[in-house]
């Protein structure tokens, strides 16, 4: 069972037939919203959009926990995330989709982590912060977009909800960030605790601060973000008919020796 979250712009999945809607309880809390289940190609699709139903959740209030435990809870194995940033190098343009393959953590008072208290505590391996075995399958499902795609990027996650500084992003490019954006800590960091295979998809909707003369503004997020909608889906359900059954990567073993 596959799992998408979608962030700004992406509210469902054309094709997609919803068979039901899930309102879960948590061990955390509510979820952002109910979960979609529907059927694609003969293979059973979860889908949560990531800022609610009708986007009142902000990034830092997202409650993460609660929305990779109700994906466990109803079996999903894996998980594509897709979210709106901004372009931080030159090769992330406006309009470019980006497999994400490394990321920066800059948040700051997140529940970044299931395990603490009496529960013991582990120390997942993220040296590669994205499923090796799901980044291969949308590169290989990207040989069939016209879209921009980028085989990889490193993204650099702020607290948010405010946009960057300039001087932040100067910083961010220094120290090798290609996008920027709000949501993807602790979300990929608790899909590897969870054992759920998780990969990234970066829609670059804008220029970062300071690399444009205009001031950014949300209305310019949301038009790219919609622009590219047709191409995003398309890679997402080329992906999905190329996810095999079983598991072949170490996602689904993170928690052998992680735990002391």
């Amino acid at each position: 069972m596959t799992g998408i979250i979608g962030g700004s712009g992406l509210y469902q999945i054309s094709g997609v037939d919803i068979r039901k809607k899930v309102r879960m309880k948590t061990p955390y809390g509510p979820p952002s919203g109910s979960y979609l289940i529907g059927e694609f190609s003969g293979r059973t699709i979860v889908f949560l959009s990531r800022h609610g139903e009708k986007h009142t959740v902000p990034p830092h209030k997202v409650n993460y926990r609660a929305n990779i435990w109700g994906f466990k809870e109803l079996g999903v194995e894996r998980i594509l995330s897709v979210g709106a940033v901004g372009g931080i190098s030159s090769r992330t343009t406006p309009g470019t989709l980006v497999v994400l393959d490394q990321i920066i953590d800059m948040t700051k008072a997140r529940e970044s982590t299931f395990h603490e208290g009496k529960a013991g505590v582990v120390h997942i391996d993220f040296t590669e912060p994205y499923c090796p075995e799901l980044r291969k399958i949308l590169l290989d499902a990207s040989r069939r977009s016209t879209a921009a795609i980028k085989k990889s990027g490193t993204y650099v996650c702020t607290e948010g909800p405010r946009l960057e500084t300039k001087a932040e992003i100067r910083f961010f490019a220094r120290i090798g960030a290609d996008v920027v954006g709000m949501t993807g800590m602790p979300e990929a960091s608790l899909a590897r605790e969870a054992e759920i295979c998780y990969a990234g998809i970066a829609v670059v909707t804008n220029s970062a601060a300071g690399l444009q003369k205009r001031k950014l503004t949300v209305t310019e997020v949301i038009e790219t973000m919609n622009k590219t909608t047709g191409s995003l889906q398309a890679l997402l359900k080329e992906a999905l008919v190329k996810i095999p059954l079983r598991r072949g990567c170490s996602c689904k073993d993170a928690l052998k020796k992680a735990k002391i």
